[in-house]
C-alpha cells in the first residue's frame, strides 16, 4: 500500500512553485498525493513569513497537522523556518525542518527520519526533529527544482530566480530568501520546453525579485530578465509569456521598445510601488521616486496599446501622516492603475521599520486600505469598460454556470476575466478571439475581477 502525503501551501507564487515540485518528488517516490485532512502519512507545509500573522498561520498549520494524525510526519519547510529555525525545532509540532534551498532534499529527509525514528522506537525515545537550515545569506547556489505540471490547467507559472539584494525597510524576504540567485538559462527553457510539450500555451516567469535576473551571472555566461523573455519566446507551443512583480528601474526606453516587439508578450505589467509619497518611500528605501515611477507607467503606455498596469501600496507605513497618505492616495487615483494590490503595514519582527517611531494605528490603517480600495474599484470598472468593443485574445480556462446558462471563462492578454457562451466547438485551453459586449458582475465569480460577457466570438 503507497504511503499518502498532503502539502499544505502558504504564501507566494514562488513557493506555490516549490510546493508543486516537492509534490512532484513524492509522486515520482510513490506517494499517494491526498488532501490535507486526516489520514495522511506525511504532511508537508510550506511556510511563509512575510508579515507576524504569515509567521503565526504557519504556527497553526503545523499544529493542525499534528493533531490530525499523530503518528504522521510533519515537515515544515520554507521562509518562517528559516528566520525562526529554533522556534520551529522547540516546537513539537515539526518533525523534519527544511530551510529554503533545502526543500529538493525532501525525500532523503524522510527516510533518515524514518530509520532515525525505527531506532528510537526501540530504545523508547522520541526522534528529536531532523533539522536542515542554511545560513542563507552565505549561499549563491541556485535550488534545482523543476515541475511537469501544475494546478493550473492552462497557465504555467516558473521560477527563475531567488532572493532578493533590495532590503527594504518593512521586509524580512532578504534575510528569508538570501541573496539574488539566478536560475540557469538553459535549465528554465527545457522546463518550460516540456511544459509545453504538455499542452501548456501560458508561462508567467515569476521569481522573489524577477527584475534582478541573471546580475549574479558571470561575465562570460551573462544573461539579463529581456534575454530570458527572447529566449522564452522562440519556444514553440507557448503562445503567451507573462511577467511577475517587476521594479521601476528595469523599465527603461530601451528595455519596453525591445518587450513590445514580441508578439507572445502579454500586455499586463505589475510594476511594484509601495506608496505614492517621495517622503515614505525614502523611509521605506526604495530605489525610486514617485516622479520616476510616473515615467516608467508612461513609458509602458507610450510603447503598448492600453497595457493593464497593475501595482501594490502600503498604507499606514510608520510615520505616515495624513498628508502623507494623501499625497499616496492622489498619485495612485492620477496612475489609473487597472488593479492596485492594497495591504496594510504589518510589522514585522526582524526589520528596521518595526523599531521606527510613529507606528500607524490599526483603526487609521484599516481607514485608508478603505479609501484606497473605494478607489480601485472604480478605476478597474473604468478599465474594463475601455475594453468594450475591443477585439481581445482569451485563453479559456474553466465552464461556469451563470444564470442558468453556461459559460467559458479565461482571461485576456490584459489578464482581464471574459465570460464566453459554451459552444461545442470550444474546450478549455483554447486560444479565441473575441469582441465584449458588455459588462457582467455576477456574485458568484470569485476573486476581484469583474467578468466581460461576450457577444459572440470571432
Amino acid at each position: 500500500m503507497s504511503r499518502k502525503a498532503a502539502i499544505h501551501n502558504l504564501g507566494c507564487k514562488v513557493n506555490a512553485y516549490e510546493s508543486e515540485a516537492m509534490q512532484e518528488l513524492l509522486e515520482k517516490a510513490g506517494y499517494e498525493i491526498v488532501p490535507f485532512e486526516p489520514g495522511a502519512d506525511v504532511y508537508v507545509i510550506n511556510t511563509c513569513s512575510v508579515t507576524n500573522i504569515a509567521d503565526r498561520k504557519s504556527r497553526q498549520m503545523l499544529h493542525k497537522a499534528k493533531k490530525m494524525n499523530p503518528d504522521a510526519i510533519v515537515v515544515a519547510a520554507g521562509c518562517y523556518v528559516q528566520t525562526a529555525p529554533e522556534a520551529v525545532k522547540e516546537d513539537t509540532a515539526a518533525d523534519i525542518i527544511l530551510g529554503n534551498n533545502r526543500k529538493k532534499d525532501l525525500l532523503e529527509a524522510l527516510e533518515e527520519f524514518e530509520r532515525t525514528r525505527q531506532e528510537k522506537d526501540r530504545s523508547m525515545k522520541r526522534a528529536e526533529p531532523l533539522s536542515r537550515v542554511i545560513r542563507i545569506a552565505q549561499t549563491r547556489e541556485y535550488e534545482q527544482m523543476a515541475i511537469e505540471k501544475t494546478a493550473e490547467r492552462v497557465r504555467c507559472f516558473v521560477k527563475v530566480q531567488d532572493g532578493c539584494n533590495q532590503f527594504c525597510t518593512y521586509c524580512i524576504i532578504p534575510y528569508a530568501r538570501g541573496r539574488v540567485r539566478s536560475r540557469e538559462l538553459s535549465d528554465i527553457l527545457s522546463e518550460i520546453e516540456a511544459l509545453s510539450r504538455a499542452g501548456y500555451k501560458e508561462v508567467v516567469l515569476t521569481g522573489i525579485h524577477l527584475s534582478s535576473y541573471g546580475v549574479d551571472f558571470p561575465e562570460e555566461k551573462k544573461q539579463d530578465l529581456l534575454s530570458l523573455i527572447k529566449a522564452v519566446h522562440q519556444i514553440p507551443g507557448i503562445w503567451r509569456i507573462r511577467l511577475g512583480s517587476l521594479e521601476p528601474g528595469i523599465i527603461t526606453e530601451d528595455f519596453v521598445r525591445q518587450i513590445s516587439s514580441l508578439e507572445k508578450l502579454c500586455p499586463h505589467f505589475h510594476l511594484s510601488l509601495q506608496s505614492g509619497c517621495d517622503r515614505t518611500l525614502e523611509r521605506m528605501n526604495r530605489r525610486y521616486r514617485a516622479e520616476e515611477y510616473a515615467q516608467k507607467c508612461a513609458l509602458l503606455r507610450k510603447y503598448f496599446d492600453r497595457p493593464a498596469l497593475t501595482t501594490d501600496v502600503i498604507v499606514g507605513f510608520p510615520g505616515e501622516t495624513e498628508e502623507d497618505f494623501e499625497i499616496s492616495r492622489k498619485f495612485v487615483a492620477d496612475m489609473e492603475f487597472y488593479e492596485t494590490h492594497i495591504f496594510q503595514y504589518s510589522r514585522r519582527a526582524g526589520t528596521r521599520a518595526a523599531a521606527m517611531a510613529d507606528q500607524v494605528p490599526e483603526q487609521i490603517r484599516k481607514n485608508r486600505s478603505d479609501i484606497l480600495l473605494e478607489l480601485n474599484g472604480q478605476r478597474s470598472a473604468q478599465y474594463e469598460e475601455q475594453m468594450i468593443g475591443r477585439r481581445l485574445s482569451v485563453l479559456l480556462e474553466e465552464t461556469l454556470e451563470i444564470g442558468g446558462r453556461t459559460f467559458f471563462t479565461g482571461h485576456s492578454r490584459e489578464y482581464v476575466r471574459v465570460a464566453l457562451e459554451a459552444d461545442p466547438s470550444l474546450k478549455v485551453n483554447d486560444l479565441v478571439e473575441v469582441v465584449p459586449e458588455k459588462i457582467l458582475i455576477p456574485h458568484i465569480l470569485e476573486g476581484n475581477n469583474r467578468c466581460i460577457l461576450e457577444k459572440s466570438n470571432i
